[in-house]
């Protein structure tokens, strides 16, 4: 992980989530790589919402749930962090990880904005019904992004695993 200055390259902004399906991460490192530009890694707290916006430095962000303390946001980071990490060994992208508040589809857009950011890397909603409800209810951070923005958006599929395996 790296610091915010990225000597005049163009970074990337790739929405993170925890327990996502590593293909997102795994296609924003290889893009990154191949372009030789930095990745910004970004988490949207949706039970969040924005107080103040300073790119250079931390959110400010007021919690929908008071209860939620600043341990919960460090074990947020911690986690991710890790995750990212283990994606990202071995490569030679130049990452960073950012946690945003509020809507998640606009935090990416206002941050890639801010950033300047090249593209906008994200993936497909996961499996399931509670997943599916949420789109239905919430909409998909991927169309979102895909009508609203004036820079390339990349939606990474997930993989197909079998179900079973042939024969059974």
């Amino acid at each position: 992980m790296v610091g915010e200055e990225f000597s005049g390259r163009i970074p990337l902004v790739v929405g993170v989530l925890p327990d996502q399906h590593v293909e997102v991460l795994q296609t924003a490192r290889a893009l990154a790589e191949q372009l030789g530009v930095p990745l910004v890694c970004a988490y949207v707290d949706e039970a969040s919402y924005l107080v103040e916006w300073d790119p250079s430095r931390e959110t400010h962000r007021m919690s929908l749930h008071p209860e939620k303390d600043d341990e919960d946001v460090a074990a947020i980071r911690n986690d991710l962090g890790k995750e990212i990490a283990e994606a990202m060994e071995g490569g030679s992208a130049d990452w960073t990880l950012r946690l945003l508040a509020g809507d998640p589809a606009r935090a990416l857009g206002r941050l890639a904005e801010d950033i300047k950011a090249s593209m906008i890397i994200v993936g497909t909603p996961e499996p399931g019904l509670g997943h599916r409800i949420s789109e239905a209810l919430n909409g998909s951070v991927a169309a979102w992004l895909s009508h609203h923005q004036r820079r390339p958006v990349l939606i990474v599929p997930q993989k197909k695993r079998p179900d079973h395996a042939p024969g059974k």
